[in-house]
């Protein structure tokens, strides 16, 4: 083994690069914090090849000097922080000074910059540039250039190919780099934004510095159908504040694409903070579904650590239970608001459906009272004559329960949502759509086991909006969706077609069911969502096939779901663990009425 050794520069950056730049998007990202800590109120983003070729970032601020060009793509050199009071209470978006450097070690990069002559209105006569490849910087030349700073990099990973292989498609790549812009623009209402791809326009956010501009940016990234269905949050309270809107359940998604938390800006993934928000959901929002909302906490910098993660994407709170009540019962409180108490942008209407008695659909028809007869007939060994001339006939169509069928027979529905049915014991319970989810979802286990999901064409399409993330997913995962019996074509750059979907799913759940399998590939990746992630991505399709509360069942089809449950495995339980029946014994129904007393 040879001596230890300092590691070459370039190859400390490559080494940074792979924990900081991971793909276009974490440049991306980088590039963006740098515009606002420089003061940009306009920063415009190109792109080529999903940010592989291409990805340049200019901006309208101050600009940097000369000599500090060299500097700037030299590790741990910033501007923003020189002891560590300064790292402890740290306002920039950016300050590790390692961000410039690592992609200038894993593309060929250029920096372009001009800034305004101190203490004087006009600015520098001109631009400078410098440029990095492989680690090597040129020499810095005259460039033309306005005010403010332009960073271009090109065929990013070109000297790092086995990095490079992990690349995904340019699509999916350029999804990646949008959901980046989104996040940044969400952030900051008040600079104008615009993102090209391959010479096409596709947004541009205008800068706004109201409250009614922040709400605009927010429907113009998330849909004018989030800005209707959510409601107003604002709670300051001593050094804590949290703002931003919030979607009222109507509006939960199949996964958490709608999520956007900032903390004094920066965008964040933490786990203190994401249970406080499902908490404030868990008693109105279905537990399979996920909340909407874009929020940001200010906090003074010291109550935070936001140099945690290499990429900033995490931090740690000095009082995070305080932080978590904070957020907890701000969000419950917005919540919580009337609808007469909400203003009309916020307004939801809701229409309940119409209640329709059960019993009057459960009447047996003529050939229904038949079967149920011969049923009857073939289980006790009883002719006509028998039960011409029997003084024990039983004084309903309905079978007699026995031993071979535990669950007995069905008698009644309840409210939509129960299958009354006589056993030997006595009375049986069941929650019709828990057993009937557990039915799939066991039946979707075996099949994907088996890799033979039966696949059903539709008739007419389902088409449905999609975003640039799910239209790329589809396009790199057709051999997953394959498997798991759908089929789904790209009909145009945010349109998505289901054309065929697992038979045991409902096929009017198909849209829903095929964001639910979007969302874990995207998510997950096709090797994840079909191994580790396997069962939860099959529970929340065996919830599409499922049938659902308030539709009528005909005795014989709530007979054929009780013999079903009978053969399927852990059918006592649906795939939350929630019972999915119960027994009420003869015993019990006595002692009610005080028989025998």
């Amino acid at each position: 083994m040879p001596g230890i050794s300092l590691l070459p520069e370039l190859l400390i950056n490559q080494i940074a690069a792979g924990e900081v730049i991971e793909r276009p998007a974490a440049a991306l990202k980088e590039l963006l914090e740098n515009c606002l800590d420089a003061g940009a109120t306009d920063i415009s983003v190109q792109l080529e090849g999903g940010g592989i070729k291409l990805l340049r970032v200019r901006d309208n601020g101050r600009g940097i000097a000369r000599n500090e060009l060299p500097l700037a793509l030299m590790r741990h050199a910033t501007s923003k922080i020189t002891t560590l009071d300064d790292l402890q209470q740290v306002a920039s978006m950016g300050f590790r000074g390692e961000a410039l450097a690592s992609i200038a070690a894993v593309s060929r990069l250029a920096l372009t910059s001009r800034t305004l002559t101190p203490g004087q209105s006009g600015s520098e006569a001109h631009g400078w540039k410098i440029e990095a490849v492989d680690g090597l910087l040129s020499e810095t030349v005259p460039a033309s250039h306005d005010p403010g700073t332009t960073v271009e990099i090109r065929e990013m990973y070109f000297n790092t190919p086995a990095r490079r292989k992990f690349l995904k498609s340019e699509a999916t790549e350029f999804a990646w780099c949008e959901e980046a812009f989104k996040r940044i623009a969400l952030s900051r209402p008040d600079i104008a934004f615009s993102l090209q791809h391959n010479g096409r326009i596709i947004w541009q956010l205008p800068a706004g510095k109201s409250e009614q501009a922040a709400q605009s940016r927010v429907s113009a990234v998330l849909g004018a159908e989030f800005g209707h269905a959510a409601v107003t949050v604002s709670r300051s309270a001593e050094s804590l504040s949290l703002q931003g809107l919030a979607a009222l359940p109507a509006y939960s998604r199949a996964n958490r694409d709608a999520q956007y938390f900032f903390v004094n800006g920066r965008f964040v993934r933490d786990k203190v903070a994401s249970h406080a928000l499902r908490q404030a959901y868990q008693d109105i929002l279905h537990h399979q579904r996920h909340p909407a909302f874009v929020l940001f906490l200010e906090l003074p910098p010291g109550l935070v650590d936001v140099n945690v993660h290499p990429a900033k994407s995490e931090v740690r709170f000095r009082e995070s239970q305080g932080i978590h009540q904070f957020i907890f019962h701000t969000l419950q409180q917005a919540l919580a608001v009337p609808a007469s108490g909400k203003d009309d942008r916020a307004a939801i209407t809701h229409k309940p459906a119409a209640y329709v008695p059960a019993q009057q659909s459960m009447r047996l028809d003529a050939a229904e009272q038949q079967a149920s007869y011969r049923l009857w007939e073939t289980q006790t060994g009883t002719t006509d004559h028998d039960r011409s001339s029997s003084a024990t006939l039983p004084q309903s169509p309905f079978p007699v329960a026995d031993t071979e069928h535990p669950l007995g027979f069905a008698l009644a529905q309840l409210s939509g949502v129960y299958i009354l049915a006589q056993n030997v014991r006595g009375l049986i319970v069941v929650d019709m759509h828990a057993a009937h989810e557990r039915i799939v979802y066991e039946k979707l286990k075996t099949a994907l086991d088996a890799e033979r999901i039966a696949s059903q064409p539709l008739l007419i399409p389902a088409s449905f909006h999609a975003d640039a993330l799910e239209v790329a997913t589809v396009e790199a995962e057709q051999d997953a969706l394959a498997k798991l019996g759908f089929d789904i074509a790209v009909l145009a750059p945010n349109t998505l077609a289901v054309r065929a979907m697992p038979v045991m799913l409902s096929q009017s759940e198909a849209e829903a069911a095929a964001h639910d399998v979007i969302g874990e590939l995207r998510e997950y990746g096709a090797s994840r969502a079909l191994t580790e992630r396997r069962d939860e991505l099959l529970a929340s399709l065996a919830c599409h096939g499922a049938v659902r509360a308030n539709r009528i069942l005909s005795i014989t089809e709530m007979n054929a779901l009780l013999r079903e449950m009978e053969h399927t495995e852990r059918s006592g339980q649906c795939n939350h663990g929630r019972p999915t029946w119960f027994q009420l014994g003869l015993n019990e129904l006595d002692k009610m009425f005080m028989r025998g007393q």
